[in-house]
């Protein structure tokens, strides 16, 4: 796997959103400790935040070829039909992907017009649902990164 381009981006926002859960939650933690109370926030942002931790997970996943599948038939074909099920099982994926990123979107701009607010803090809606396109694009960008080079066998559990 030397020299295949890295999902870094995604790593990046994945340990990124890790850490400010964390940190909510050890705080929450901690005044609800201290006072009996917590802070109004923290399930709302976390929960924003572990969507945007598993999309980024996910894309890092794919672009790694890290997903689970069941490799039986991919090794039990010939050269030729693996290849022809790698294409299969990528526009699968890619079709799915462009169905929540089309929904996604929908969802997140819908939102933005009809000027929703989240229950919790009153934020605009739309904040937390724009996260999703986006992310859904970057997988889509990953797994065909993946699909090449699975094709060209740069995995070792391709071969």
């Amino acid at each position: 796997m030397k020299g295949l381009p890295d999902a870094r981006p995604e790593r990046w926002l994945g340990a990124l959103a890790l850490i400010i859960i964390s940190l909510i939650s050890l705080g929450n933690v901690i005044t609800r400790y201290i006072t009996g109370g917590s802070f109004s926030f923290t399930e709302e942002f976390s929960v924003f935040l572990l969507v945007v931790l598993t999309f980024a997970g996910a894309s890092v996943a794919l672009r790694h070829d890290r997903h689970i599948r069941l490799g039986f038939l991919e090794r039990a074909l010939p050269p030729k039909w693996r290849g022809v099920l790698i294409l299969f099982q990528a526009l699968c994926g890619l079709t799915v992907l462009a169905l929540i990123t089309w929904y996604a979107g929908k969802l997140a701009w819908q939102e933005r017009e009809w000027q929703s607010l989240s229950p919790g803090l009153g934020l605009p809606q739309w904040w937390y649902l724009a996260w999703l396109p986006v992310l859904t694009l970057a997988m889509s960008w990953r797994l065909v990164q993946q699909t090449r080079a699975r094709l060209k066998g740069e995995f070792p559990h391709d071969a």
